[in-house]
């Protein structure tokens, strides 16, 4: 069968009597893969033949096949845009959507949504807020959590596979640069892959043997995330290539992380990773998140050099692209530096502010934030948002209980430590023991130590906890009036490395960070 006439048929299918469904006017969108024809309501989006060796679509088969796995996979998580695959019939100057006759072409029916809603279109306008972040990080943590891991006969998500795609990173970018200084960064970046690799091996292959192998997305990042519908929608993940989305999820959020982390979202991409551990018991994972993060700054890189020999561009353009890769470049390298890292742990009664301090003071470190309401209720099968229905002092909140989740918090503490990562423990820690063993695990790993003890007026504790919702915490006003009976006073070993604050005022987690950074030597904030 001929191959279509792309030019052709893009031209042909701009008539509104081609459809049946009202027509506001025509605007084609062009990748380097695909053409996107809107409509108004609706788009239709057909694949060009191309064969570029990761991708081939250059038969009619496999653009069929490619369009059914693009719909099958993204309804997965974008079931309300991916609507049918629609044959074209007829002859690329007078086709027909559907019909009865032969399709020459496919295309991918979709319900169009405006650009503006586009994350990252809202990132450059300084509009992307934490909460539909939360979301996202929500949406994500549950994707990964429903996925099958991959088959084992699928030679897919092993070390040698995961260690080759790096490889290829620096072998298709060497012949592309010859900076001196640019050369000796990229041998920097290579020794500091293979050596990180080679540490993290095991776990590699660990992971892909207890199922954290699965058939992700693949191209987690801003631009292919939007609001639709009053819901945040993630779309477009990878259908032409199985190694590209068969991966381990960590390397899969990795991406959305590095995305938000280059564009200067720091604290956003920190809010994403908590908010993703917390519906995901997935803190082996961290350890790999710096290797799969410098992975993924380093094929920016690379498409930024090879976007560099595209026909016609200007000398401010292919500047401008050459600055791309040295910012990207800069990002991988970064990621290879030595952290700090230190253990923080709150203390103090109900609703005293120690969530959103922990919280804002996360963002603004990037520490890994463990709580101790998820993790108690993680230990009871329950999710975050779960009601436990449990009294005061039963159940889940029985001394027995309260104790294993102590034991929890510092055994993950631990792990988040030794994985390179600051940590702050958001935890009532009433009594001396619970602190103490928070301060040996600090001890043990050789980190400082601090508390942060949060007060608030008596009143305004009694006011939060009744205005509170949506949050993994269940305390009452009864759990509280029997704290005041539990709590141990700070020792005057403990008041040495604690920090105090007035939660009921402002800007209160912003100036403690500041003044960690100071003591502990942490670049940014207000000092720099």
């Amino acid at each position: 069968m001929s191959e279509t006439s792309p030019g052709n048929l893009i031209l042909a299918m701009q008539n509104p009597d081609l459809y049946d469904h009202p027509v506001d006017g025509f605007q084609v969108i062009e990748t380097h893969i695909s053409q996107v024809i809107l409509t108004g309501d609706y788009a239709y989006k057909i694949k060009k033949p191309m064969d570029f060796g990761f991708l081939n679509f250059s038969t009619l088969d496999r653009r069929k096949h490619f369009c059914e796995e693009e719909l099958r996979l993204n309804r997965r998580l974008a079931n309300k845009l991916y609507l049918e695959v629609v044959p074209i019939t007829g002859t690329p100057d007078n086709p027909i959507l559907g019909g009865e006759g032969e399709a020459f072409e496919y295309a991918i029916k979709m319900r169009q949504f405006g650009q503006e809603h586009l994350f990252d279109r809202l990132q450059e306008q300084g509009k992307l807020t934490p909460e539909p972040l939360t979301d996202l990080a929500r949406q994500v943590a549950a994707f990964h959590e429903q996925l099958p891991p991959v088959p084992d006969d699928k030679p897919l998500g092993t070390p040698e596979a995961v260690f080759a795609a790096m490889q290829e990173n620096f072998d298709q970018i060497r012949p592309m640069i010859d900076d001196s200084d640019l050369l000796m960064q990229l041998d920097n970046l290579q020794a500091w892959t293979e050596s990180t690799f080679e540490r993290h091996r095991e776990l590699i292959a660990r992971r892909r043997e207890s199922g954290m192998v699965r058939e992700c997305h693949g191209d987690l990042h801003l631009a292919n995330i939007t609001r639709f519908e009053d819901a945040v929608t993630v779309f477009d993940c990878i259908e032409f290539n199985e190694p590209f989305r068969w991966i381990d999820v960590i390397n899969d959020l990795a991406f959305l992380l590095m995305d938000l982390e280059s564009r200067g979202e720091s604290a956003l991409a920190n809010q994403v990773l908590n908010t993703y551990l917390e519906y995901r018991d997935d803190f082996e994972a961290l350890p790999l998140l710096p290797l799969y993060k410098a992975y993924r700054a380093m094929v920016r890189a690379k498409i930024a050099l090879f976007t560099m020999g595209n026909p016609g561009l200007t000398d401010a353009e292919k500047a401008d692209l050459m600055q791309r890769y040295r910012a990207y470049a800069q990002l991988a390298e970064d990621y290879g530096t030595i952290p700090n890292h230190y253990l923080l742990a709150t203390t103090g009664l109900s609703a005293s502010g120690k969530t959103c301090v922990s919280a804002a003071m996360a963002n603004e470190l990037g520490l890994i934030r463990l709580r101790s309401d998820v993790e108690r209720k993680r230990l009871h099968g329950l999710a975050p948002l779960d009601s436990s229905r449990s009294p005061t002092g039963g159940n889940l909140y029985t001394e027995e209980a309260t104790e294993k989740t102590y034991q929890r918090l510092a055994e993950l503490a631990s792990h988040v430590l030794a994985a390179g990562f600051p940590v702050i423990v958001d935890a009532a820690s009433l009594k001396q023991k619970e602190r103490a063993l928070l301060a040996s695990i600090a001890e043990d790993q050789g980190v400082p130590f601090a508390l942060i003890h949060c007060e608030a007026p008596e009143d305004l504790r009694r006011e939060w906890i009744r205005n509170r919702k949506g949050d993994a915490s269940e305390a009452t006003e009864e759990l509280l009036d029997a704290q005041q009976t539990w709590f141990e006073p700070l020792t005057a070993e403990e008041k040495s490395h604690t920090i105090h604050l007035h939660t009921d005022q402002e800007h209160v987690a912003e100036a403690v960070a500041d003044r960690i950074r100071q003591h502990l030597g942490i670049p940014g904030g207000k000092a720099d």
